[in-house]
């Protein structure tokens, strides 16, 4: 018998009690067991989370402890909450002087705190388990001591106002600290409660109020590369120099009538469409770029890939999965060119009901390259559009057809009730120095719309296709909402007059909320109540097993219409080729289902990290831009409320926050109605006010405000900046990172 197991046998006997070490050992060393092995196998139980170790070094079963683990959240004050890895438990409270130290993030070792009435949601941290953390950024000081060998020292002020500890640190080779700038530190040694970190710096960003050095520091601190390896490049070019044909066993159908729909600046054209009215209903055709003929399993191409999980889109630059050689070139849809694509062919009937998907590799060839204003345009005047001349071909066979389906196909999506929030996105405005000149709202009309309902439609029958073969498949979920923060989401509904009596039924389904929401929206407060919906949702995400997706309220959903920008496509893709071409056994399709699992796993973390990058840096440009209005003043509405202050949105979707030290009065922050209340005195979410910009913090990208009076006739500042007097909708930002499709 292994050390480890008979370490197991002995801590889970009934009458087993706790020994340290030396006395395992004792008790061992009859069997001929090795110290050293001994205390190998006692840190592997310990890191795999079968033990504990006491303070006092004696080994315990875990289940039997009282202890439990889980990660530290840290506050600007010291104390922090621990939220248990189980996930079966509330957050515990961590005070002050029970976090031994630890940082934002780390895995902890906790137990409770007895109190005179029994245990309570109050623990201590007796063992940090492991560091998130190894590095951190921020604005670097001086000190005025040296070092034991002489060595100038410093500190720096971290960017991440919970990581409220003191790190000293070093210069390492090559770099030649300037204070006042903003540098990476590796730490070296960790601080313990009460001391500092030490740590040497090794990258340097520049000034620290600069917008490059912020830029750099946000992509670096969310991993975010923005440069390819050669052997990735080489690879990009050498598939670039592809002839699009047949040779591969493909159906030529270029010349079906099919085209493209995007933004005026899209380089990566992934998608086109079709469609031909049948006797039954219609043919949706879906043709996607064949990203996997050219990014082969465990290239270098493909390691690049699912490393990166997306592209990243910032205010001024793309961050593309892949290398432009594919993701502009051969891989983009252009007009007048031949493309591998891998088709979807979606039969829908006459009221919107998928009746199945079949799957082709193709050569296809554009038409026209489609622009979102341009067929708006269309659609609003039809024959007298500007434009008509250049989409003449689309006339009357394809472009109305394309039309009457996308409405039939919204109007069911909204019959079946999938969530309807109002949101809306900012588009930042550059100059030629990449320097904000404007931000306003990104307008959605009825061709960003129709193709939306396109992908979905090809997305959902793809998923169905692969389900219905028993395949696997990445799918797209988004799982229903936490019932207790829908049961605090109904409270505050019913608090604002609307009918919430739907939510008192055991299973939640997303038409109770479209109906809430219409009837929000009815009443003037549909803002304000998508907003607080948005928070109680869960985030959607990827998994290699089939669950429905709440929001859209499909049963089974997966990404299929953008493989040269998500990684879960293309590993879709690659799982539909290997089908179509007949290379299916039992043991590929065993090895597939591996695949997709880590395909899953990898692209929500790459997800995450890219959501958060994207939102660093709007609200980085946010600020810059708003810099140039510092003491003036706007109409607002309140998007948030807070027990420390009120969140208020200007019309561009510039948010700050009025703290509630500037606040005339005591206040009383109350959940249930998410409201500060002074007396008759009360802000409530979605109220306007007047505010005043007073100070943008560029480092935490932050803005405060202060109250300015009552709304009334818009303000026109000395400086043109597009305000409208009331937003008509939360910050599409905040929305992709709790409900994205």
């Amino acid at each position: 018998m292994e050390i480890r197991d008979k370490i197991l046998e002995i801590i889970k006997d009934k009458d087993y009690r706790p020994k340290t070490i030396d006395a395992f050992y004792s008790e061992l060393i009859s069997e001929g067991a090795d110290f050293v092995e001994l205390f190998q196998a006692v840190n592997r139980l310990e890191e795999e989370g079968e033990i504990i170790i006491t303070q006092r070094g004696k080994i315990m079963p875990f289940e039997s402890s009282g202890y439990f683990i889980g990660t530290f959240r840290a506050s600007q004050k010291d104390f922090g909450f621990v939220t248990p890895k189980d996930g079966d438990r509330a957050d515990f409270f961590i005070p002050p002087d029970k976090t031994m130290g630890a940082i934002d993030g780390d895995t902890v070792l906790c137990s409770l705190i007895e109190t005179e009435e029994g245990k309570s949601d109050v623990a201590r941290i007796t063992k940090i388990i492991a560091h998130s953390l190894e590095t951190v950024i921020g604005t670097l000081k001086k000190l005025p001591t040296r070092g034991k060998k002489g060595r100038q020292l410093y500190t720096i002020v971290p960017d991440n106002k919970k990581y409220n500890f003191t790190v000293i640190c070093t210069s390492n080779e090559g770099i030649i600290p300037k204070p006042g700038n903003k540098v990476e530190v590796r730490i070296v040694k960790f601080p313990k409660a009460g001391s500092a970190a030490k740590g040497e710096i090794i990258r340097d960003f520049g000034g620290a109020y600069t917008r490059e050095a912020n830029y750099e520091a946000v992509l670096h601190e969310n991993s975010i590369k923005t440069e390819f390896n050669k052997e990735t490049l080489r690879e990009a070019d050498i598939e670039a120099q592809d002839i699009p044909d047949c040779a591969d066993e493909r159906e030529d159908i270029r010349d079906r009538m099919i085209f493209t729909i995007d933004g005026a600046d899209a380089k990566d054209l992934d998608d086109a469409v079709s469609v031909e009215r049948t006797e039954n209903g219609y043919i949706l055709g879906v043709h996607i770029a064949d990203v996997s003929h050219y990014v082969r399993q465990g290239s270098a191409l493909d390691k690049e890939a699912i490393e990166r999980g997306t592209s990243v889109y910032f205010v001024d630059q793309v961050v593309p999965m892949l290398p432009k050689a594919l993701s502009n070139g051969i891989c983009s849809l252009n007009p007048n060119e031949p493309r591998r694509a891998l088709s979807a062919f979606i039969s829908i009937d006459k009221s919107g009901n998928l009746l199945g998907c079949d799957l082709k590799k193709t050569l296809i060839e554009s038409k026209v390259r489609g622009v979102y204003s341009e067929v708006n345009d269309l659609f609003e005047k039809g024959s007298k559009s500007e434009f008509f001349d250049k989409y003449s071909q689309l006339y009357p066979d394809t472009l109305p057809i394309m039309e009457e389906l996308y409405r039939i196909l919204a109007a069911k999506s909204h019959k079946r009730g999938a969530l309807e929030l109002e949101t809306s996105e900012a588009k930042i405005l550059v100059d030629e120095n990449g320097i904000p000149c404007d931000i306003i709202k990104r307008e959605r009309g009825d061709a960003q719309k129709l193709i939306e309902q396109f992908m979905l439609a090809a997305n959902e029958g793809v998923a169905n296709w692969l389900h219905d073969m028993s395949m696997p498949c990445v799918y797209r979920i988004h799982e229903d909402p936490d019932p207790d923060k829908i049961h605090r989401f109904a409270i505050f509904a019913h608090n604002l007059g609307l009918s919430t009596s739907a939510f008192s039924a055991k299973k939640l389904h997303p038409s109770m909320f479209t109906r809430l929401l219409e009837e929000a929206k009815e009443m003037g407060i549909g803002t304000t109540v998508s907003y607080l919906l948005l928070r109680s949702l869960s985030k959607a995400k990827y998994s290699e097993s089939p669950s429905p997706h709440f929001g859209l309220c499909i049963d089974k959903y997966c990404h299929f219409t953008s493989p040269i920008r998500r990684y879960p496509d293309l590993a879709t893709h690659r799982i539909i080729s290997n089908i179509l071409v007949g290379n299916i056994s039992d043991s590929s399709a065993s090895y597939l289902s591996s695949y997709a699992q880590k395909a899953a796993a990898r692209s929500t973390e790459n997800e995450q990290k890219a959501v958060s990058a994207e939102r660093d840096i709007e609200d980085l440009y946010k600020c810059i831009y708003m810099q140039a209005y510092l003491g003036e003043e706007f109409d607002a509405v309140i998007s948030s409320v807070t027990n420390f202050g009120i969140f208020c949105e200007l019309g561009n979707t510039c948010e700050g926050l009025i703290p509630i030290t500037k606040l005339d009065g005591y206040y009383i922050y109350n959940e249930e109605t998410c409201s500060l209340r002074c007396g008759d005195k009360a802000y409530r979410l979605g109220d306007s006010v007047r505010v005043r910009v007073d100070e943008i913090d560029l480092i935490a990208r932050k803005i405060e405000m202060s109250l300015a009076g009552s709304t009334g006739e818009r303000y026109i500042p000395n400086r043109s900046v597009r305000i409208k007097t009331r937003p008509q909708s939360y910050s599409g930002r905040r929305s992709a990172a709790n409900y994205r499709a």
